[in-house]
């Protein structure tokens, strides 16, 4: 009589596979979202999660390596629970997806995912769209599928660029996704694939669960068993499916604005001294706004590794020179002789009148084929401002009725 023997389990059977997708979260960097690698394993009785974004303030010359483009993330491996709990106290969006992958290939990736962990291969140089946490967790499912997946998605056309992605995110934020857009260049708005899109966490999701593939043991089977929903947060701005126009709202605030302003020439032309006060506070304000983006979008160009505001055209109209205004208007509205005001005056409408023509020849010069930036938003934000403070009589009208007038 043979005695029956307990078989021996499979390799990897004892390993579940999963994508966590986290939604956005409160800080700016968290805008974009989160991902993780979780694998359950029922023989070592633990579920870890494998976090391919972290990064802390506290490291060595954080925020200069930040400004610069030489940010350092590194991996990490921590329970799984806890981390859960984490993102649902700061009311971020949980999605679990269950890989459906061989026994063999889940050692594969489980081994993978450990060999990333260790002290000298843990750490990477971030790039926001080519090397961030969700395009490790992309590579990691190419791996596990043997290359289809890039196979599926590599030169499939994206529905997006970069900046509609981005924009997608940003939309309820008018001036973060001003000026965003204003220091990012046209080399994000060139043609890019899904594979592409798949440096955002939400973009990941919808395609593995769409995926199916050939398996190492020849079985073809749908890459996704099972989508759990852990959580849906509350009163939290949403994502755009589809990027809306944003340049009619930056118009409308823009003259919205700039008819504040006329209204203090107004006052300035009606020899009101409050009008000429608040005329020169205003073109310095707006010469400290738009100098200061102006001035780290030169920055950002010619200083650092941030490759996407390179070939930017706001550099046209957007210039360090702004930042001259601000100083200048101060001087234009504390200044009580007349011969000092037209000066001043002067001086600002030269500035003001340059910004204004170097947006139109931003405008023009996308006639030709070299240059596609969309722009338009960043554009027409600026426009009506600097017509105004370019073109507006007041000023010097009162000068000319104060001083020459009187002389003659």
């Amino acid at each position: 009589m043979f005695s029956q023997q307990t078989p021996h389990p499979v390799p990897g059977d004892e390993l579940v596979i999963k994508i966590a997708v986290i939604g956005p979260g409160d800080e700016l960097y968290f805008w974009w979202g989160h991902i993780a690698l979780v694998i359950d394993d029922s023989l070592a009785g633990r579920s870890q999660f494998y976090d391919y974004g972290i990064f802390s303030f506290e490291n060595d010359n954080f925020f200069h390596n930040f400004a610069v483009g030489r940010l350092l993330y590194s991996t990490g491996a921590s329970n799984a629970a806890r981390n859960m709990a984490n993102y649902r106290i700061k009311n971020r969006s949980i999605t679990l997806y269950t890989l459906n992958l061989p026994p063999q290939t889940r050692v594969k990736v489980m081994e993978f995912a450990e060999n990333n962990v260790l002290p000298e291969n843990r750490d990477y140089m971030y790039h926001h769209f080519r090397d961030n946490c969700c395009t490790r967790i992309r590579d990691i499912v190419d791996i596990a599928t043997d290359g289809q997946f890039k196979e599926r998605y590599g030169e499939a056309p994206s529905r997006f660029t970069l900046r509609e992605h981005v924009r997608r995110h940003t939309w309820f934020s008018p001036f973060v996704d001003w000026i965003l857009n204003f220091w990012m260049g046209q080399d994000i708005d060139t043609p890019i694939t899904v594979w592409d899109d798949m440096f955002l966490p939400s973009e990941v999701g919808k395609r593995i669960e769409e995926f199916s593939y050939t398996g190492i043991d020849g079985v073809d089977r749908k890459l996704v068993t099972d989508m759990e929903t852990v959580f849906i947060p509350e009163k939290r701005h949403g994502v755009l499916e589809i990027p809306r126009r944003q340049w009619p709202r930056e118009l409308a605030f823009s003259l919205a604005l700039s008819a504040i302003f006329a209204f203090f020439f107004f006052l300035q032309a009606k020899n009101i001294r409050a009008g000429r006060i608040l005329a020169g506070v205003s073109m310095s304000l707006a010469g400290l706004v738009f100098g200061v983006a102006s001035t780290l979008l030169f920055f950002l160009n010619l200083f650092t590794n941030h490759d996407y505001t390179y070939n930017n055209i706001n550099m046209i109209y957007g210039t360090p020179l702004l930042l001259a205004a601000f100083v200048i208007g101060i001087l234009y509205a504390a200044a009580n002789d007349p011969r000092k005001r037209v000066f001043y005056d002067a001086l600002l409408r030269l500035i003001w009148l340059a910004c204004a023509l170097g947006i139109f020849v931003s405008m023009l010069i996308k006639l030709f084929p070299r240059y596609w930036q969309q722009n338009l938003t960043d554009q027409l934000l600026m426009l009506p401002i600097a017509l105004l403070f370019s073109l507006q009589p007041s000023g010097l009208n009162e000068v000319i009725d104060k001083y020459f007038k009187r002389k003659g």
